[in-house]
C-alpha cells in the first residue's frame, strides 16, 4: 500500500511530517474492521495461552497452590476435550507454532516514519517498530551537527526513487529520513512554504 503523508503544525516554528502505509480508519466500516482485527488477535492469543497451559498442565498441577481449582478446570468437559486435543501433538511442534502465532499476533502490519523539524533547534526522526511490544526508534539531531540536508536519487530496478538524507557531522554514513513516495516533493514544498 502506498504511503500517505500527514502534515501537522503544532507551533509556528515546528512542522511534523508523518508518512504511514497504514490503511486510513476514517470510515465506519474501516473502524469496525479494525476492531474485529483486534478482537481476533486477542482471541488467537488467548487460545495459544490456553493450549500451552493445557499442554503443561502437569507442571501447573505440581507447582500450583490452588490444586483443586486446576483439577476442576481440566476435568470439566471443555478442559478434558482441550487436553485430549493438545496431547495428540508433539510438544516441540506446539512450542514452535505457538511462538510463530504469538509473533504474528503482536506484529505491526504497517510502518510509520516521522520527521519533526524545529527551527533553530534541529530535527527529530522516528520510525515505528515492527511489533506492538517495542517502542519507536527516535533520534534527535541538533542544528549544530547538521552539515547538509539533501535529496538523493536511487534506482530500484528500472524505477528512480527519491529519498531525503541528512549529512551529520562526524558520521561516515548519511541518515536517510524516510523512503520517499509520490508525496515527497509535496512534503518538501510544504516545509519550504512553512518557512522551516
Amino acid at each position: 500500500m502506498p504511503g500517505r503523508l500527514i502534515v501537522q503544525r503544532p507551533s509556528p516554528t515546528t512542522v511534523s511530517f508523518t508518512v504511514s502505509n497504514a490503511s486510513p480508519r476514517s470510515s465506519s466500516p474501516a473502524k469496525i474492521l479494525f476492531g474485529i482485527q483486534i478482537l481476533l488477535r486477542a482471541l488467537l492469543f488467548c487460545c495459544v495461552i490456553l493450549g500451552l497451559t493445557a499442554r503443561l498442565r502437569y507442571l501447573v498441577l505440581l507447582q500450583g497452590e490452588n490444586l483443586a481449582q486446576w483439577q476442576a478446570i481440566w476435568s470439566s468437559p471443555f478442559g478434558a476435550h482441550l487436553c485430549s486435543v493438545v496431547d495428540r501433538y508433539n510438544p516441540w511442534a506446539m512450542a514452535v507454532v505457538s511462538v510463530l502465532v504469538i509473533y504474528g499476533v503482536f506484529k505491526r502490519g504497517y510502518t510509520e516514519e516521522s520527521l519533526l523539524v524545529i527551527r533553530g533547534f534541529g530535527i527529530q526522526t522516528s520510525t515505528s517498530s515492527s511489533t506492538y511490544l517495542s517502542s519507536a526508534a527516535t533520534r534527535f539531531i541538533p542544528t549544530t551537527q547538521i552539515q547538509d540536508i539533501v535529496i538523493h536519487e536511487a534506482f530500484k530496478g528500472f524505477e528512480v526513487r527519491f529519498y531525503l538524507a541528512v549529512i551529520v557531522e562526524s558520521e561516515p554514513d548519511v541518515l536517510v529520513v524516510f523512503p520517499v513516495g509520490p508525496t515527497f516533493s509535496w512534503c518538501c514544498t510544504r516545509a519550504n512554504d512553512a518557512g522551516v
